[in-house]
């Protein structure tokens, strides 16, 4: 593979990187469910109070988060076969974005690098350009109707209908409604929108100093 292979390669990767950063502060973003408790009255909801609900909210997320951890038990909140069984591929999808993000970190660093040592840096910038818009599209077509977009993503990443809980065997979905996961998108393009246009604005100061 020659060197021009390598650094396409590095810039993809140097994209996942930056995508698998977004999402991965996005899902252990505690803080969000914890504001949403308040704003979207999630205590109405359960007879717990809140450090309960977020006692079993870290016992969820401890499940999704950690390989070693196969069998999802929370406190207060039965689960279904049908909920453990879409728990378990919401597992396997956070488990794939780490792996992403670990295999991706070391190409996007030797990337960069390259990049710094040959003054080149001002090349992040129209390969950027064009990468802010996909997140903008797509944000506007959630904020146009976001229980479609919600349909479609579930659609695209599970192939069966186990993501549609009922509250009487999974009275988790309760604690989890809809508006939480806006609120989640909302930061993840938030985030990836600032990270995609960091190279930008570093291509374009490194560009400045090249004159």
């Amino acid at each position: 593979m020659n060197k021009k292979w390598l650094e396409v390669l590095g810039l993809i990767c140097l994209f996942v990187t930056l995508l698998t950063l977004a999402i991965t502060l996005t899902i252990n973003a505690r803080w969000l469910y914890q504001w949403d408790i308040g704003r979207l009255n999630l205590l109405d909801m359960t007879i717990l109070s809140e450090k309960e609900l977020l006692h079993n909210f870290g016992q969820l997320m401890r499940y999704l988060n950690t390989p070693w951890v196969t069998e999802l038990k929370m406190t207060d909140f039965p689960v279904s076969a049908s909920g453990a069984l879409h728990f378990y591929e919401v597992k396997k999808l956070f488990l794939l974005n780490y792996g992403l993000l670990i295999v991706t970190v070391g190409p996007s660093v030797w990337y960069l690098r390259r990049l710094v040592k040959q003054h080149r840096l001002w090349e992040l910038i129209q390969p950027f350009r064009i990468a802010v818009v996909v997140p903008m599209v797509v944000a506007f077509l959630m904020a146009v109707n976001f229980d479609r977009f919600f349909i479609m993503f579930h659609g695209v990443f599970f192939n069966n209908d186990a993501w549609i809980f009922n509250p009487a065997t999974d009275p988790i979905i309760d604690v989890l409604p809809e508006t939480f996961f806006l609120h989640c998108f909302i930061l993840f393009f938030i985030l990836l929108e600032i990270f995609l246009f960091l190279p930008i604005i570093i291509g374009k100061r490194a560009l400045k100093k090249e004159r």
